[in-house]
């Protein structure tokens, strides 16, 4: 799904929502997005100020008699609509209202009332030596006002895709970093006066202290404006003195419920087929494992979202919430002030939940309880720090023991990484010896049918292309554009279940890896270099992530 149809997604979403509004308020609802660019403007019907201050727009004033229309927005008040009726009822003139999205506002206000503040150049990435870019961006933030810098920077951020901005304290100058696409970039490197500004907005708006000497998080929220259509940037800060001051990461997770779905996320309907059978069963205990930034949180979430229905009682305990979703009661878990997931856990299990998301297992008490949990009637859901399934297992068996409980309550372990997405400027080449060694050792197990399968195409295993990454000019400065999913999924079958309950003496991943793949289990090294045959990403990303 690319740009425009996300944001027409977002719309969508809140054209239903405030037409449903509509009914509940009792106004006649309005969809502008046919006209909102076109219509002629009603001018010096109300003063600007109040169009501001009461959300109210101008429709149409003309007629035989006096007939005057206004939009209007759920953030209007309702004595400021009862009081014009009143008023144009005094003069013996008509007056309709009609309630429209603040979308629809937004596009509207900005033709009555065009900004007239100075625009800076974008952000660029520089890429490795590009020095005359990171110059280039940082006169740009070093010239942005004091009072706009900070949004300035989350606003770009966002329009990058950027995942989490990095502020870095240098001797002579604060750095200014993003990550995008998983691959952390150099933007900027600004004076040091701006680090009192960066510092006191997140002290402002995430509640975070300038004067603190031991680590800190913080969260805050930002409404990103995209051509009239709004959505909210959700931000987790972390603070950590350093020899030059507080260096601060700010993670943005740009938040749209209706994207938290499992059909978005690129699997394959054999991968989506096996979560939703697993995940369809009242009990029993899924874990996500993967290291930070892996994507284990959206696929998480979509998982709950996909359950989310007025039959369903979901509660989810996490530190801290990322998203909020509608239906579904969240509870923080602040675990660096004393409270842990085992006693959250413990405490919403008497609420009688059908589906409960832990945000993390670290210890044996919340494993033990999880489980506990898992197999009493209800749906677990999980993330957990190892790198592989079979990992996931042999870390579980480290932290609880060999348990007979644990072999019957967990259903499926999912490994998750997120690889960059080759371009469409990709170049294909035919590999070397060396790489051809490679590709066989990593697929072997695999019949030539499988693979084929697999990939879209018969695959000839002495004679088939790779591709690699070519920069497309300005806008493709990388050859890569987005992320995709690598996702290893181990269903947990009675072979599997041996090692958990202790009956094989030799317990260890590798053991466990070799047992789940002679079952069927295609593992993450080789759903990659699968998807570097199909020209997805490269074997150099699959290297660099797997």
């Amino acid at each position: 799904m690319n740009e425009q149809e996300i944001q027409e997604k977002r719309r969508d979403n809140e054209e239903a929502a405030t037409q449903n509004r509509a009914k509940i308020l009792g106004l006649p609802y309005l969809d502008t997005r046919s006209f909102e660019n076109t219509i002629p403007l009603v001018p010096n019907v109300i003063d600007k100020s109040e169009m501001h201050d009461n959300y109210i727009i101008p429709l149409q004033k003309g007629g035989n008699e006096e007939h005057y229309q206004f939009m209007v927005t759920s953030q209007t008040p309702r004595s400021v609509i009862d009081k014009m009726i009143q008023n144009y009822a005094n003069y013996g003139e008509k007056v309709d209202f009609f309630l429209i999205s603040l979308s629809g506002y937004n596009v509207f206000m900005l033709r009555y009332d065009p900004p007239r503040e100075i625009h800076y150049d974008d952000i660029k990435i520089a890429s490795d030596g590009d020095s005359e870019t990171l110059a280039s961006v940082s006169q740009t933030l070093n010239s942005v006002g004091t009072d706009k810098v900070f949004d300035f920077l989350l606003d770009q951020a966002d329009k990058l895709g950027a995942s989490d901005i990095h502020i870095e304290n240098l001797r002579d100058a604060i750095r200014i970093r993003m990550r995008v696409d998983g691959i952390l970039h150099p933007v900027a490197n600004i004076n040091r006066d701006r680090y009192r500004i960066f510092m006191g907005e997140l002290s402002s708006r995430a509640g975070v202290s300038t004067a603190a000497t031991t680590p800190q998080s913080g969260h805050m929220q930002k409404d990103i404006f995209v051509d009239g259509v709004s959505h909210l940037l959700n931000i987790r800060v972390e603070t950590i003195p350093t020899m030059y001051g507080q260096d601060a990461v700010l993670r943005l997770f740009n938040f749209d419920e209706s994207l938290l779905n499992l059909d978005l996320l690129g699997l394959t309907e054999e991968e989506l087929t096996e979560i939703r059978d697993v995940v369809s069963h009242p009990r029993g205990l899924v874990l996500m494992v993967g290291p930070t930034g892996s994507g284990k949180s959206t696929t998480l979430y979509s998982i709950i979202n996909a359950l989310n229905s007025t039959d369903r009682k979901i509660i989810t305990l996490e530190d801290p919430i990322e998203y909020g979703i509608t239906g579904i009661s969240q509870i923080p878990i602040d675990t660096t002030g004393g409270g842990s997931f085992a006693d959250g856990l413990r405490s919403v299990l008497r609420l009688d939940p059908d589906v409960v998301m832990v945000g993390e297992i670290r210890d044996g008490d919340t494993a033990k309880t999880a489980i506990q949990a898992s197999i009493t009637g209800h749906l677990v859901l999980s993330s957990f720090h190892a790198n592989t399934t079979a990992a996931a297992f042999s870390r579980m068996i480290d932290l609880i023991g060999t348990n007979p409980i644990f072999s019957s309550s967990i259903r499926m372990v999912i490994a998750q990484r997120l690889v960059r997405h080759l371009s469409d400027s990709k170049q294909e080449y035919t590999p070397d010896e060396a790489t051809k060694r490679y590709v066989s050792r990593v697929l072997e197990g695999l019949s030539r049918e499988t693979i084929s399968e697999k990939i879209g195409f018969d695959f000839d295993p002495d004679n088939y292309k790779l591709y690699k990454a070519v920069p497309g000019g300005e806008e493709d400065p990388f050859g890569y554009k987005g992320r995709t999913v690598i996702m290893e999924q181990l269903s947990v079958t009675e072979d599997i279940q041996k090692y958990i309950r202790g009956d094989v003496e030799d317990i260890n991943t590798d053991a466990i890896e070799k047992t789940a793949k002679d079952i069927g289990m295609i593992t993450l090294e080789q759903k990659g270099v699968l998807a570097a045959l199909r020209g997805d990403t490269t074997l150099d990303e699959i290297a660099r992530v797997i």
